[in-house]
């Protein structure tokens, strides 16, 4: 589950870079899936959303105790994708490999900190 400011721009930032689909959305809430994966994306309260302010570009949220790491065909290509949604790649020199996959920090468009994964053969 993220907390989101804005559900239909956090979870469509989802749903493209990640290849998420939705499969039901509310006002104050929006699901997606994949076959083997649920992330829901849930508005955050109104007070207290009303006191966030989100930088462009979003300052990330790195003091938390938990990364969401979703698998991605190309981190290339999410890098791209993601900058265009208003979220953000690391650069390619700061990727590393670990566990048969290529690995690239992020943020989504309100900084919530994610990890993208690549398959490498």
């Amino acid at each position: 589950m993220v907390y989101a400011k804005s559900v239909a721009k956090v979870s469509g930032f989802y749903a493209d870079v990640a290849d998420l689909r939705i499969t039901h959305a509310e006002q104050d809430y929006v699901v997606l899936e994949s076959p083997t994966f649920q992330l829901v994306v849930v508005a955050t309260p109104a007070e207290r959303a009303a006191s966030m302010h989100i930088g462009v570009p979003p300052k990330r949220r790195e003091a938390t105790a938990i990364k969401l790491a979703l698998p991605v065909v190309s981190i290339a290509a999410a890098r791209v994708l993601a900058q265009s949604l208003g979220g953000e790649l690391n650069p390619q020199e700061q990727e590393w490999q670990f566990q048969g996959s290529r690995i690239c920090d992020g943020h989504d468009p309100e900084g919530n900190v994610v990890q993208f994964r690549e398959h490498v053969l």
